[in-house]
């Protein structure tokens, strides 16, 4: 693990309040074992919806206790499922997040609501409700009965049938109606994630990481018996977190592309892990999962930034390394905005391959940020631990990654 951290020189001669500073924090970081070799990383509401290529939590809340105050707001640009925003609640900071994927930010609603009484008492019986039919559904392997029969809206979608059987969608489709009809809204955004979460699962669609149709022998009542376990444990974690979090810290997510450049509050710090060009795209592992739940794919897929399938594209219009750093010149200008100055911006990023060469885009977003105000004040490399961070097999999987930290230094 190596670091590098540059001095600030805004007050040269306050060598004392420079020691009990900033500049204190970013050489307290270079102490840390970022590596993190065999940590926990499933604690409270981070367990509760799968979600590929996201950074562990020990990463944010290191960078939050070191950079951060009590009372702080702490932002996450690609918030994702919201990692960051969960250990800011915890760490008595309240949180912004943003993505462009409408099914990120359900999870991240889900992972960072506290949970009313009256909502609990909702998802509670909506688990009775569940479980029933899920008793109900279980016939000899030997039967000719046709399981159960939905009158419940299902997406109007070509494929729905070559990704799922039938008797599944019609189980989907009667969970789905159950979870819309949750009046709390705390709640029903817990049922929807858990919803959500089980999608893939009772699915032909291989993994969350590989996007081909395999045969799983599912059977009838497996969606009703997947989800009763998914809103189980939605329903503790949550409590969890709800008994943990003071109610004067809040979270507010926004489903904005950043290249439209949200109006957000005011941030004390940015903890995030942005999408690497060529590794992934949500917009299709996770398509079914926002076909059901009537979320506008192509309208993401437009807009994801760092897709594989954008930069894998040949020819002309291809995306190059040069048009994601474009893309992070405009985000870091809007950035600088949002972001008081003299605070920090982190960013957990690895490097990609593009066109056969390996490109560092912790370099290509430090560059991009020199125009927009910031520089740069730490680097540090870490090693990825093997079962994370899964990414298309063409490329290899990324075993090491960099924190890059910068400074807003404001333009001039």
């Amino acid at each position: 693990m190596e670091i590098v951290a540059y001095a600030r020189s805004e007050h040269p001669n306050d060598a004392q309040a420079e020691e009990a500073g900033p500049n204190a924090s970013l050489r307290s970081l270079s102490e840390m074992d970022w590596d993190f070799a065999g940590a926990k990383t499933n604690y409270l509401t981070h367990r509760l919806h799968p979600y590929p290529a996201k950074f562990i939590p020990q990463i944010p809340n290191a960078l939050i206790q070191e950079l951060s105050r009590v009372g702080d707001t702490v932002g996450d640009i690609f918030c994702g499922s919201g990692t960051t925003l969960v250990e800011a609640l915890t760490l008595k900071r309240s949180a912004v997040g943003i993505d462009a994927s409408p099914l990120a930010c359900l999870i991240a609603r889900a992972k960072t609501t506290l949970l009313s009484d009256f909502g609990k008492q909702e998802l509670l019986h909506v688990l009775d409700q569940v479980r029933r039919m899920a008793e109900d559904a279980q016939v000899p392997s030997s039967s000719r009965l046709p399981g159960v029969l939905s009158s419940a809206w299902r997406p109007d979608y070509p494929k729905l049938s070559f990704w799922f059987e039938d008797f599944i969608i019609e189980e989907l489709a009667e969970i789905l109606q159950i979870c819309r009809a949750v009046r709390s809204q705390d709640a029903q955004t817990i049922a929807l994630a858990s919803f959500s979460s089980i999608v893939v699962t009772v699915s032909r669609q291989d993994s969350d990481t590989r996007y081909v149709r395999r045969e799983k022998g599912t059977l009838q009542g497996d969606a009703f018996k997947r989800f009763a376990r998914a809103l189980e444990q939605s329903i503790e974690v949550v409590s969890e977190l709800t008994d943990i979090v003071e109610p004067r810290f809040d979270c507010t997510i926004v489903e904005r592309n950043l290249l439209l450049k949200p109006d957000i509050p005011m941030l004390d710090l940015v903890v995030c892990s942005p999408p690497y060009p060529n590794a992934f795209s949500y917009h299709l592992y996770h398509m079914t999962r926002m076909i059901w739940l009537g979320m506008d794919q192509p309208r993401f897929k437009a807009e994801e930034i760092g897709s594989h399938r954008k930069y894998s594209k040949k020819g002309q219009g291809a995306a190059t390394a040069e048009t994601f750093q474009k893309e992070f010149s405009e985000i870091l200008s809007w950035l600088c905005s949002r972001l008081r100055k003299g605070k920090y911006a982190c960013f957990v990023v690895g490097d990609s391959t593009l066109s056969g060469k390996r490109v560092s885009n912790a370099d290509l977003i430090s560059e991009a940020g020199i125009p927009a105000g910031f520089r740069e004040v730490a680097r540090i490399d870490r090693h990825m631990q093997a079962t994370k961070k899964s990414f298309n097999p063409a490329i290899g999987k990324i075993k090491t990654e960099q924190i890059l930290v910068l400074e807003n230094v404001g333009t001039k």
